[in-house]
């Protein structure tokens, strides 16, 4: 029983026949001499090589634009008077506001926030349709920060055969010395990609000098740890693995791409069958293609991926091959292009005409994506839906009511009958004023003739109407009593609202009300 056990769990002996179930045969010596079985294959170190083109110079100053971003933004100040903070971006959890700019936004006003996060999920479905997974090839953090992380790695050791050698190589005092350098910068980088973070929830200037000092609040620096972790970990020691097996972003991709959809595609009817002696094939009469068998879109892909092997799931299209290969083609003497931004439909015509016409015919005759591509049915209707949301979002935040008034009737008692024979209803009124400036508000009864009120923290002589005060960015509650004479009552509950206004302004806001009744 014990053989069988090691036989099932044992590695296939490499060059074995299989069985007719298709079953590799194992070495059971192997087994029986403690060699352990391998349940998964080992990562291959990936080592990306330097490359110049068009798309490497639009992920240059795509990264630097969304770092600046990143690090600068909790740094910008923006003057909103004397009442509240000068950050530009600021998400203030301690006061239940997130400040952007000109626009604050309160709790109660969280639909916002879910209106930007359905415009980003809309924005990449939009992105996606129209020029495919872009999204992960520029612009995602992962892409972002792991490019920053090689860049670092080959300023400090080399390019790719540099870094191949060092790597494999034994340990010595330059070796020690390139790698720690490296790790180094790595670890300064996450630090501070985590202390920025923390900085858009506080005010930048005060929070690191606290920080800075030791004296910060206990959740800053859990936080820098757990992103200085995360950075490092993601960014600089699993990087492709993150796209590959952790994402879930490259299989919901792959269900809102169509025939359109541009996307980074290996023209094999032009480039098959490729030959490293293209002369000596020529001269023999064999037939050859474009590709020169180089490797060079091999070497420079961050995943490690042959794009000449079709659409793969860790295809991030960031474009590098096309760069590589264009370099290439230019060198040989022949026509960008063999690797390049294309859809299915065009590389299927491509390749019917390049059957039917021959190689050169086609390449000649090399369909590239347009404008129509880009702009189709599919894009418009998600760019419309993206903007519908967008505009009505604008419109909502201009027209948005700065003050609102909150009423609730006292539940026990519902009314009291007072000596004099009237009745008084209690009231808890709230008004919120949005504004970061105090504002002064005419407060009042709307309906119930002969009705007066009083408030013990506001004003305590019966009125129909009296002056309110509340803070900037603040919510003012007080109790409010209204009474009414019995006599002109009858049973039923009497509605009627309460009113404020600003003194000096033109909002206000009238809340309906009950007045109960024995």
């Amino acid at each position: 029983m014990e053989t069988t056990s090691k036989q099932s769990v044992a590695e296939p002996v490499a060059g074995q026949p299989t069985n007719p179930a298709g079953v590799r045969q194992y070495d059971v010596a192997a087994v029986n001499r403690g060699h352990k079985p391998k349940l998964y294959k080992g990562r291959e170190p990936i080592y990306p090589r330097r490359v110049h083109g068009t798309f490497r110079r639009l992920k240059w100053w795509i990264m630097a634009i969304t770092l600046t971003i990143y690090y600068v933004t909790p740094w910008i100040r923006w003057d909103r008077g004397p009442y509240a903070p000068d950050q530009a971006v600021l998400v203030d959890l301690a006061n239940r506001r997130f400040f952007f700019f000109i626009i604050e936004i309160w709790p109660q006003e969280f639909f916002y926030v879910a209106g930007l996060l359905i415009m980003a999920g809309i924005g990449l479905f939009l992105v996606t349709s129209a020029v495919g997974r872009a999204w992960c090839g520029y612009t995602c953090p992962q892409t972002v920060w792991t490019d920053l992380f090689i860049w670092v790695e080959r300023l400090v050791i080399g390019d790719r055969n540099t870094r191949m050698k060092l790597d494999q190589s034994p340990w010595s005092a330059k070796k020690a010395r390139l790698k720690i350098t490296t790790h180094a910068i790595w670890l300064a980088i996450a630090v501070a990609t985590g202390g920025a973070w923390i900085f858009y929830f506080s005010d930048a200037p005060t929070l690191a000098a606290q920080f800075l000092r030791g004296d910060a609040p206990a959740v800053a620096y859990i936080t820098v740890a757990v992103l200085t972790f995360t950075t490092y970990t993601l960014g600089g020691l699993m990087r492709e693995q993150v796209c590959t097996y952790m994402c879930p972003w490259p299989r919901i991709q792959a269900a809102m791409m169509d025939e359109r959809s541009l996307t980074v595609t290996y023209n094999d009817w032009r480039g098959e069958p490729r030959s490293r002696h293209q002369k000596r094939a020529a001269a023999e009469g064999k037939p050859v293609g474009d590709c020169i068998d180089c490797n060079a879109c091999v070497a420079v892909c961050p995943t490690g991926i042959d794009i000449r092997d079709g659409q793969q799931l860790p295809c991030i299209t960031c474009a590098l091959c096309i760069d590589a290969c264009n370099e290439v083609m230019a060198k040989v003497g022949k026509p960008r292009g063999l690797i390049s931004y294309t859809t299915l439909a065009d590389y299927a015509a491509n390749a019917a005409r390049a059957a039917t016409e021959g190689v050169e015919a086609a390449r000649a005759k090399q369909v590239l994506p347009g404008w129509r591509e880009v702009f189709r049915p599919r894009v418009f209707l998600y760019m419309g839906l993206w903007s519908l949301i967008g505009i009505g979002m604008i419109v909502s935040v201009i027209a948005r009511d700065r003050l609102d008034l909150s009423v609730a009737h006292d539940r026990n008692p519902r009314y009291v009958q007072l000596s004099d024979g009237t009745i008084r209803n209690g009231y808890t009124i709230k008004i919120m004023n949005m504004e970061p400036q105090p504002r002064q508000f005419d407060f009042g009864l709307v309906g119930l003739p002969d009705g007066l009120m009083w408030s013990p923290d506001v004003f305590d002589e019966p009125a129909r109407r009296f002056a309110v005060e509340v803070p900037p960015d603040q919510v003012r509650e007080f109790r409010v009593f209204v009474k009414a004479d019995a006599s002109k009552l009858d049973e039923t509950p009497k509605p009627f609202s309460f009113r404020t206004f600003e003194i000096g302004g033109r909002e206000s806001v009238e809340t309906p009300a009950v007045f109960e009744t024995p």
